[in-house]
């Protein structure tokens, strides 16, 4: 793939707050339905930062986790829809699914170039509104990683009000368990640079409308990697997944994933619910 010119490129911002500080006073504009696009450069990955996140999730040390990535693509999908016109808020946005693919190993000294493309489909019959950010990453040579991401804008109408039942995991016995640390949203945050309200104390999640602060949706796919390279060995290198329901701070979390095909199926189960599935190809 064509890739800009490193060197006429704007930095990749780094993690923090500020931007999303700026997304809280940005404004919804009219543009055309045509695709957004934005390039930033990254002349290198900071090695503290890989070591950091690996440690966080018992990765094991030197090479870059898949997972990681998403960090990366994250800062160039939230920088695009800062930098550029968007006709809706950024505020607001529920992180419905994700996908991504390493296409070869992550050199840690090599610069990288980020191009994220932002897409608008068309409403689904029921009138949702979703967006499509997708973030090619390539070190100069060739394709590094992908990163997809599905955002809901608007929610679509429901057909009928019932209560919703327990969902059991649909593969069985978990293979693995952990427990979301009441800490663990801010911890992450710091790790990734979101800090969203939602994820960090019981009181700021009340102020965004939630009765719980609930664990970021790629902390809970992090963990899920993590445990299964820990116990098998095999490294993964794709994640497809959707993200159904919530995981609360301070729930037990448990991991079912078939073998059956390849990539294999998986689930994460909380409260008697699925909160993520999709499929882990791993080499």
């Amino acid at each position: 793939m064509n890739s800009p010119s490193p060197s006429s490129l704007p930095a990749l911002p780094r993690a923090s707050a500020w931007p999303l500080l700026r997304a809280l006073f940005k404004q919804p504009a009219r543009v055309s339905a045509g695709l957004i696009q934005a390039s930033y450069r990254l002349d290198r990955l900071d090695i503290d930062h890989v070591r950091r996140y690996s440690n966080a999730f018992g990765y094991p040390p030197g090479a870059v986790p898949l997972t990681y990535l998403y960090l990366l693509a994250q800062r160039a999908q939230l920088a695009t829809m800062l930098d550029r016109a968007i006709p809706f808020r950024i505020v607001g946005l529920i992180h419905v699914a994700n996908s991504l693919t390493m296409h070869c190993e992550v050199r840690l000294e090599a610069p990288l170039t980020l191009v994220t493309t932002l897409s608008m489909p068309e409403p689904r019959p029921n009138g949702a509104v979703e967006c499509l950010l997708e973030t090619n990453a390539t070190d100069g040579e060739q394709l590094v990683f992908t990163c997809t991401s599905r955002y809901l804008i608007k929610r679509g109408q429901r057909t009928r009000r019932t209560a919703p039942s327990p969902i059991v995991a649909p593969m069985g016995k978990a293979d693995e368990q952990w427990v979301v640390q009441a800490d663990a949203g801010r911890r992450y945050a710091a790790l990734s640079g979101d800090w969203n309200p939602i994820h960090l104390w019981a009181w700021s999640a009340r102020l965004m409308g939630m009765k719980q602060p609930i664990i970021h949706g790629m902390h809970t796919v992090a963990m899920a990697c993590s445990l299964r390279q820990r116990s098998t060995g095999q490294v993964p290198v794709t994640i497809d997944c959707h993200f159904l329901s919530t995981v609360p701070l301070r729930s037990m979390v448990s991991l079912s994933l078939s073998e059956a095909s390849d990539p294999a199926a998986f689930a994460v189960i909380c409260r008697q619910r699925v909160a993520v599935e999709g499929t882990m190809g791993f080499i």
